[in-house]
């Protein structure tokens, strides 16, 4: 198994990046263009799909070995657990917003902007907090076998943007990443 401390930090690298995406398609839709929506519904569905499928529940795992070596970390990590189902929520009803705008449907502005700006700085902030002293206290206290356990928790599977094999329906998305490195 490779640094999983490397790997955590290059996953949030990967989530800013798209955020930092995602926020100029919503400026697009503050200023009164019209924004990339399949784009931004390629963003959510990929932290959605990944983030929290794969990468929440391994942290996880490690926020609860963690608390129970650094008792001084315990609040800060059960408030990150809870950011994790908050980032869920407000990600689900983002992409219900943007399939939405694809679809035609009536929308309020005002609704899809906030829904957005929730999403945006819930997980900037949570990304912010956990490389802000999380990561560095998990490489102190967590061992390789705590590091298995955390790796085990979230099934096997390619991250479908950056792994070895992406996935064909993020490719647009793949372009975009390279476009704007």
């Amino acid at each position: 198994m490779g640094d999983p401390i490397a790997s955590w930090h290059a996953e949030h690298v990967y989530f800013n990046h798209l955020l930092d995406l995602l926020e100029k398609q919503v400026e697009r839709f503050h200023s009164g263009q019209r924004p990339d929506y399949e784009l931004m519904l390629d963003i959510i569905r990929y932290l959605r799909e990944y983030s929290d499928q794969f990468h929440h529940p391994r942290e996880e795992v490690a926020f609860d070995l963690l608390a129970a070596r650094c008792n001084d970390l315990a609040p800060l990590l059960d408030r990150l657990t809870q950011e994790h189902r908050v980032i869920a929520i407000a990600g689900e009803r983002l992409e219900a917003l943007l399939q939405a705008a694809l679809d035609d449907a009536l929308f309020g502005r005002a609704e899809l902007e906030a829904a957005a700006a929730t999403y945006l700085v819930y997980y900037r902030h949570h990304i912010a907090r956990e490389e802000g002293g999380v990561l560095a206290r998990a490489k102190e206290a967590l061992t390789p076998e705590d590091w298995e356990a955390a790796r085990r928790a979230a099934p096997s599977g390619a991250d479908p943007l950056h792994g070895p094999d992406p996935a064909e329906r993020f490719r647009r998305l793949r372009h975009h990443l390279a476009a704007n490195a």
